[in-house]
């Protein structure tokens, strides 16, 4: 089975095996870097990394029976009649269409968008990034035939169909995931009537199609292996680790996410909570923010040192934390939505140390993160099971630990690092063999790991995060 997670930054291919679900081969390559509030990359350089990291697994591609991809959300990838980009995809963390995304919800109000779609339109959402380039580039748009998301891209080039899964289109701003129906009217509202083609939207249990001889080719698979819906890469972490009903992701990499499973959907007209479908069948309620492992390295970068030494700076002071506390806005920020905000350090008085300092990064992230879990409780979520900690920072011992002591209560560090990817390669499996993603979850033990419970009650940390954060806001 193969699993990809092509991220903002770089894309990681894993090979499991079928049966075990052990780790057979990975590989990875970079993406282009990108810096907000203008994010965009050339989709053609998505594709290029899937086949430079695919050489790296060898001569397993000759056993592979099924992929699957799980892609960054949200991105607005525009094509034309020849298939090419009629310009570079905007991503999830372009902040251009802000503008954009206020006149739409002027248009038809918070409550409306809330109900009909389960979102309520920022600069982060696809259809936002559509209404701006109707607005700014008219003719790339007029030259545009299709539009899709980053792992609909992928899978097109695996498959030449243009599909997508509900998980990630329940993020696009036109798709009803209550009903699993596309919105015309808001697409015409975006784009003052573009007629171009969006994704068709597969089932869970739907594969998108076979492998092309052309695609086979270009990654060293066998022409015909079946390609999975795929879905977004939140959709694909939560099935990487088996979430269950009432269980909480929370994720820190470019930006961080807190999800969990919910059988219903949930409408949050406030727009913090995204009611996104999950790829499985039932609902992934989301908060994002912007500001996530990029913060901590950028004050590391101050301090004189890298991520891990941060770390360990952090935990040096978790005895004596003072009063310092950071708001990490420094890309702007999508929740609270202040796409214009900057990041701000409060609290500091002569005798803060580098420590504390390195502290309130890590502690000023998380909590602007966990803040998350109260917003998914608030609308109806139940978050009372398993808590997990995933992405790039939870391989850092401040953000493991400060994760635990913040929310006051045990967490779990997976075993596996790249939870998207893994989570595509159970989408494979289930799509090759019939069973449930679920199924294989279970089978393959998704989802274990190492538990961190907490080494100091730092939950007061955490109003301290909002009062500053809510000053912020008014700035």
């Amino acid at each position: 089975m193969l699993g990809v997670d092509s991220s903002t930054q770089s894309v990681k291919v894993e090979a499991r095996d079928l049966a075990t679900g052990d780790v057979v081969a990975v590989g990875t390559a970079r993406h282009p870097a990108t810096t907000p509030p203008s994010s965009e990359q050339d989709p053609r350089a998505w594709w290029d990394a899937l086949t430079e990291a695919t050489a790296e697994l060898g001569d397993v591609r000759g056993d592979v029976v099924a992929i699957s991809i799980a892609g960054q959300q949200h991105g607005c990838v525009l094509l034309d009649d020849a298939g090419e980009p009629v310009r570079p995809a905007k991503l999830w963390n372009d902040t251009t269409s802000a503008d954009e995304a206020a006149a739409l919800v002027a248009s038809f109000g918070a409550e409306t968008w809330a109900k009909r779609t389960g979102l309520v339109p920022v600069a982060s959402f696809t259809i936002s990034k559509l209404a701006w380039v109707a607005a700014h580039e008219p003719d790339a748009l007029a030259r545009a035939t299709r539009v899709m998301l980053p792992h609909d891209y992928l899978t097109w080039r695996l498959t030449g169909e243009h599909v997508t899964d509900r998980g990630d289109a329940s993020g696009t701003g036109w798709f009803d995931p209550t009903t699993d129906t596309v919105l015309d009217d808001l697409i015409e509202a975006a784009t003052g009537g573009w007629t171009g083609a969006v994704p068709r939207v597969l089932g869970p249990d739907r594969p998108a199609g076979p492998l092309t001889a052309a695609a086979a080719d270009a990654l060293g698979l066998r022409a015909g292996i079946v390609v999975g819906p795929g879905s977004g890469d939140n959709m694909g972490a939560a099935m990487g680790l088996g979430l269950r009903a009432g269980d909480v992701a929370v994720s820190l990499g470019t930006s961080g996410t807190v999800f969990a499973v919910s059988a219903t959907p949930t409408h949050d007209a406030g727009g913090a909570v995204a009611g996104f479908a999950s790829a499985t069948g039932s609902f992934l309620p989301l908060v994002c923010t912007l500001n996530a492992t990029k913060v901590t390295d950028t004050v590391a970068r101050w301090l004189g040192t890298d991520a891990s030494g941060l770390a360990d700076l952090a935990m040096a002071a978790a005895d004596d934390p003072g009063t310092a506390m950071l708001v990490p806005y420094f890309d702007g920020e999508r929740t609270p939505n202040l796409p214009d905000a900057t990041g701000t350090f409060a609290g500091l008085t002569n005798s803060t140390t580098r420590e504390q300092l390195a502290l309130a990064a890590h502690d000023g992230v998380l909590c602007g993160v966990l803040h998350g879990v109260d917003a998914l409780r608030e609308v109806g979520a139940t978050v009372d099971g398993r808590v997990f900690l995933v992405g790039g920072g939870a391989r850092s011992i401040a953000y493991r630990q400060r994760c635990a002591d913040l929310l006051g209560a045990t967490i779990t560090v997976p075993h596996a690092d790249e939870t998207a990817a893994t989570g595509a390669a159970a989408q494979a499996a289930a799509i090759a063999s019939g069973e449930t993603p679920d199924d294989v979850a279970q089978r393959w033990n998704l989802g274990a790991g190492t538990d961190v419970v907490p080494a100091h009650d730092a939950t007061d940390r955490r109003p301290l995060y909002a009062h500053h954060a809510a000053q912020a806001c008014t700035t």
